[in-house]
């Protein structure tokens, strides 16, 4: 079954944002987790940190909308997956944060990456 233009769309900046994610020093454990609850884009480590990140894409020449789009139902979605995650990987000890990564991606020129550590924090 083809992708639509969105998915491949989402799936370019996920690697974009892997690729940003490897170049500043973490370790990436899966791409695209899945449950019942909904999918974390990127499960990463950091040091002793595990990182669950959502990435963001958007056809913008800046990477604003990609975080205004991260609404409060779609934080607790989020948190809950995360939560998800932890529990059926047996991790309840771990220290854990969720990160968002925006990703504009101009119509002409380089895309910019935009990485909020602890999103849930805001």
């Amino acid at each position: 079954m083809p992708t639509k233009p969105t998915q491949s769309f989402g799936r370019y900046g996920e690697q974009l944002a892997k690729t940003y994610l490897e170049q500043n020093g973490y370790q990436i454990v899966i791409t695209n987790w899945r449950c019942s609850i909904g999918e974390i884009d990127i499960v990463a480590q950091q040091g002793n940190m595990l990182v669950f990140v959502e990435v963001r894409s958007r056809h913008m020449d800046s990477t604003e909308a990609s975080f205004e789009s991260i609404t409060k139902r779609k934080q607790l979605k989020m948190s809950n997956a995360a939560e998800a995650y932890i529990s059926e990987h047996q991790l309840e000890n771990q220290v854990w944060r969720i990160d968002v990564i925006g990703v504009a991606i101009p119509r002409s020129g380089k895309a910019i990456i935009d990485h909020a550590e602890d999103a849930l924090g805001w």
